[in-house]
């Protein structure tokens, strides 16, 4: 973490990984009305802009909630459609902050939506910049989302990652967690690195990466230790040897995952992606291991070699990228289960995601104001083994958004359009963006504060929530019979926690929710700390999965009761809650938690 910049203003000094077509570079400048405009060095703006021709759908400006009382949501658009624009006295506060590493692709998304770009260090409403040390996320006000979680770098570094699944092994055994190569951090791994070495055959391979690097800088395959380097931190990962080949040649896929939120976890696939071609045939030949374009999948490589082939037809399996879906069209034809393989990818992603989640959740609880503030998309790189086993490669924590070739103008952005619509920006009240940052405890969206000044019997609610979370906490052999009951009774909390996954799961445009799922329940068992919003959404997905329209109505139901929800999550009414219910079947005595435990179990 000392490698990442203090703070936000510092955050735009390092590259994200790379994967795009083409080395044609566009700056990003302020038309005259403010908003975002691009100015292409190249000539390329038929990839950013549609046709004169072509007539663009226009959308309205604020995505209205499925729910009363709700605050509507900014829309963001694709290319070939134009949002209205909103009167100037909401308009004034669309503020994006700008950094170098800002991807043009996202420039362009919300300057269709009329944002501009904010000259102030505090009056913007989103960010997407770089990851930055945990402490400086505290200068994020309650309004501001930026496009990072603190700590998520525990699986964006291939060494951390590797520590990480190591322990999750130990935990759950192998067999769950069986899906990144056996790896070794240098040079603390160094002795059991030799035994390996020794124990394995001959002919064995291995791959060298330094472990924070991105664009395949640094990666070596070598198969004598002689060839390791030696005095500088490494990882040193087993050679998938037996990758399965198309045309005779390696490939990995590059998945996006998109995480809401931690607490609960919320976790979408976006359904398409990229699939990264080497551009020389494999070879298992130990004369070819210095030939990157044979080894190496990274685009950034393989645009070195002069046989490289771009593509820019999504729908088309030629050239050395290939649009995901096309990939599934062809393996489809061959007679490949596509679907199984894509459910096994869902099922690794998740399991990657819970072994941040610890990790993420004490950071964010000790350094964010409110999880509104954060949210994060990551690069999965996954390789299928010669029998189509997905094995993960690494996690980047800010894969490539460069789009200047069709295809990826057409993959990334209707990905980042889908993104920030999920997002969920609230547009504030003029009086919180220009209010003084406040404190985490002084904080006006804090759910605790507001109970703490409220009334007796607000404080006595506010036990209620706490006495149903401890008893849903501390069962020692729960089963399905039992967590079923924690919707018997929903508190506010509860109410406001189901309103934003429903709500949120409403704008995934092509992005699929894998947790929470009505079979998430099978998951819940990884998490080092069981979480009672984890336990409440599986359920509530468990119990109207089929039916969703009579689990909407039933939350608008609980809204129209008094329950309100703002851009903070406030709660405007509180209505009681008899705790005779939970401490009946709990079989505790009214004082039969210690404030202590209270505050613990909460």
């Amino acid at each position: 973490e000392e490698e990442l910049p203090d703070g936000l203003d510092e955050s735009c000094s390092q590259e994200e990984d790379e994967d795009s077509d083409s080395d044609a570079s566009s700056v990003a400048g302020v038309s005259s009305s403010g908003s975002v405009a691009l100015v292409s060095r190249n000539g390329i703006e038929c990839l950013t802009q549609p046709s004169e021709a072509q007539e663009k759908v226009l959308k309205p400006a604020l995505v209205c909630s499925l729910f009363p009382n709700v605050p509507p949501t900014i829309y963001f658009s694709t290319r070939d459609e134009r949002v209205e624009k909103l009167p100037w006295e909401q308009r004034k506060l669309l503020r994006w902050k700008m950094c170098t590493v800002t991807p043009n692709i996202v420039k362009q998304t919300v300057g269709r939506s009329h944002f501009r770009v904010s000259k102030k260090s505090n009056d913007w409403l989103g960010c997407w910049g770089h990851h930055m040390k945990s402490p400086s996320f505290r200068a994020i006000r309650e309004h501001q989302k930026l496009n990072h979680f603190p700590g998520s770098f525990q699986i964006g570094r291939k060494d951390r990652l590797w520590r990480n699944l190591l322990k999750m092994q130990a935990r759950c055994g192998k067999k769950e967690f069986n899906f990144f190569p056996q790896s070794f951090i240098l040079p603390q791994d160094i002795k059991l690195l030799r035994k390996a070495w020794e124990e394995g055959a001959s002919c064995q391979k291995w791959i060298v990466k330094p472990p924070a690097s991105a664009r395949g800088i640094g990666i070596q395959v070598i198969h004598k230790w002689s060839q390791l380097p030696k005095r500088r931190p490494l990882l040193v990962q087993r050679y998938l040897h037996k990758p399965y080949l198309i045309g005779g040649k390696k490939f990995d896929l590059r998945i996006y995952v998109y995480v809401t939120c931690y607490d609960p976890l919320r976790v979408y696939l976006f359904k398409d992606g990229l699939v990264r071609f080497a551009s020389c045939k494999y070879s298992s030949s130990m004369k070819s291991l210095s030939n990157k374009f044979v080894h190496l999948t990274n685009y950034s490589v393989n645009k070195k070699n002069t046989e490289y082939k771009s593509n820019s037809d999504e729908t088309a399996c030629q050239g050395h990228k290939w649009a995901l879906k096309a990939l599934w069209s062809y393996l489809t034809q061959k007679g490949v289960n596509s679907e199984a393989i894509w459910e096994k990818i869902k099922d690794i992603v998740i399991k990657t995601i819970i072994a941040s989640e610890p990790y993420v959740n004490s950071l964010v609880k000790m350094y964010v104001r409110r999880p509104y503030c954060c949210h994060e998309l990551f690069g999965f790189d996954i390789m299928l083994d010669e029998n189509l086993k997905p094995w993960i490669l690494e996690v980047n924590i800010s894969p490539s958004l460069h789009s200047n070739s069709p295809l990826d103008v057409s993959i990334k952005g209707q990905m980042i359009r889908d993104v920030l619509n999920l997002a969920g920006f609230v547009l504030p009240s003029t009086d919180n963006v220009a209010s003084r940052p406040q404190t985490r405890s002084g904080s006006t969206c804090s759910l605790g504060s507001i109970l703490k000044e409220k009334s007796k019997p607000a404080s006595e609610h506010l036990i209620a929530e706490k006495m149903k979370k401890a008893y849903y906490l501390t069962q020692n052999i729960p089963d399905q019979d039992f967590y079923s009951s924690v919707l018997d009774i929903l508190t506010p909390d509860d109410v406001r926690v189901l309103v934003e996954t429903e709500d949120e799961y409403s704008r995934r445009g092509q992005f699929e929710r894998v947790f929470p799922t009505h079979i998430s329940m099978r998951y819940l068992r990884f998490f080092e700390q069981p979480r009672y919003f984890n336990i409440l959404v599986t359920q509530w997905e468990l119990k109207y999965y089929l039916n969703k329209h009579k689990g909407l109505e039933l939350l608008k139901n609980w809204c129209v009761k008094g329950y309100h929800t703002g851009a903070g999550m406030d709660l405007a009414q509180t209505w009681s809650l008899p705790k005779s219910f939970f401490l009946q079947k709990s079989g505790v005595q009214s004082n039969g938690f210690s404030k202590l435990e209270l505050g613990r179990l909460g």
